[in-house]
């Protein structure tokens, strides 16, 4: 039989343990030490007063291949690593020297699923993180122009800022207001639309020589059109080198190189024949090759003449006109550079394997692309615009009226 005293002492006992399971049970809600959190304890928990931000969000399918990286406010970031999701490749980067942010070295891929991990410590050395996983902006709904001329490029006094995009831009003016085309000549520039994906850019006469021309392209994440958006953003110079321009006169059948207002060299050419004549205007030269392959099939002449190794080629038009070198022609009767020809091209005395000293060869030597070649009295047309980059053909009233800024 139990004593009073005993039973009272148990159930002291068991109210003891009813209270201590109580407050067990009450500190693993969380809750236990509320007050003296608030109040700042010396046992309270403190979270990192650093701020980490993913440009990027999480779950995002749109994300920019020029502007993702990640900053901190309140702290300094200490490690940061991003893969391609699912092969688990890295992607370089680099933490700046104040640990305020980090960027990939490269340029992202479009429409490619990728990870961030990033973390950083506060002055008081606590930890802060985040992370995210995203994809970028796709190829389909994304456009890219490509331009030229390439920068840190020298150029001839003729060559224009040209602008192919991958994509019709319906949106022009947002696009072309977000490409800005400075000299430091202080000539105005001005750019002109052929049709939806083509746009450039020309001040209304040739360029300076000597000057600097400086384009700024700021078109990530500009919308040309519906659904599709810029992924581009850069700073592209490049310089004007000595004033060269070249005229082609049909009807003497000879070329006058002037350079810098004086007379170089004037040298016989072959300009097109009565049935293919050579177009009328001023053409820049776009592309140079040593040697390349000219195919009539491949310009609207059928098999009329199929020539792999035309020597000091220079591309005038897009069309298929060119300067080059000339080994086949007839030296007979009449002697070079009394007859025009050629296919609409204009011929320079020359020798097969692009060696020797030659006409051509001087001329290619002494030739940038953007210098300007000016054909006249050709009983051709005067060459379109649009037809390479011969945008100096068409009147500035006209250019002008092209722009969409």
């Amino acid at each position: 039989m139990t004593t009073p005293d005993i039973a009272a002492r148990r159930a002291l006992g068991a109210c003891a343990a009813l209270m201590v399971g109580a407050l067990t049970l009450t500190a693993c809600g969380g809750n236990a030490n509320a007050t003296d959190d608030s109040k700042g304890g010396k046992d309270s928990p403190k979270t990192s007063t650093a701020k980490v931000v993913i440009s990027a969000k999480d779950g995002s399918t749109g994300a920019s291949i020029n502007a993702t990286g990640v900053k901190v406010s309140d702290g300094k970031l200490t490690d940061v690593k991003m893969t391609v999701a699912g092969s688990g490749q890295t992607v370089p980067g680099s933490i700046s020297a104040d640990g305020s942010g980090w960027k990939p070295k490269e340029q992202l891929e479009r429409g490619t699923k990728y990870e961030i991990d990033a973390t950083a410590k506060d002055a008081s050395g606590r930890t802060a993180a985040a992370n995210s996983i995203f994809t970028t902006v796709s190829s389909a709904n994304s456009f890219i122009g490509t331009y030229t001329p390439d920068n840190g490029s020298t150029v001839g006094v003729g060559m224009p800022v040209s602008f192919t995009f991958d994509k019709s831009i319906t949106d022009k003016k947002a696009v072309q207001s977000h490409i800005t085309v400075n000299s430091s000549s202080g000539q105005q520039v001005v750019g002109h639309w052929f049709g939806d994906q083509r746009l450039d850019f020309r001040p209304q006469e040739y360029w300076k020589a000597g000057s600097k021309v400086t384009m700024k392209i700021d078109l990530d994440g500009v919308q040309g059109a519906s659904g599709v958006y810029g992924v581009q953003k850069k700073t592209v110079s490049f310089t004007v080198g000595r004033s060269q321009v070249s005229t082609v006169d049909v009807n003497t059948q000879t070329m006058t190189v002037v350079r810098d207002g004086k007379t170089l060299k004037s040298v016989p050419i072959s300009a097109g024949s009565a049935q293919h004549t050579t177009y009328n205007g001023q053409m820049v030269i776009s592309e140079k090759f040593v040697q390349t392959r000219m195919n009539g099939s491949t310009v609207g002449f059928g098999g009329e003449y199929d020539i792999p190794d035309v020597p000091h080629a220079m591309r005038l038009t897009s069309s298929g006109t060119f300067i080059h070198g000339n080994y086949w022609y007839n030296r007979g009767n009449p002697p070079f550079g009394r007859e025009g020809t050629s296919h609409g091209c204009v011929g320079l005395a020359d020798v097969q394997g692009a060696q020797g000293d030659t006409t051509a060869k001087w001329f290619y030597d002494n030739s940038l692309i953007g210098d300007v070649v000016i054909v006249k009295n050709s009983p051709d047309t005067t060459v379109s615009p649009d037809n390479g980059l011969n945008g100096w053909n068409m009147a500035w009233r006209a250019w002008t009226a092209g722009s969409a800024a």
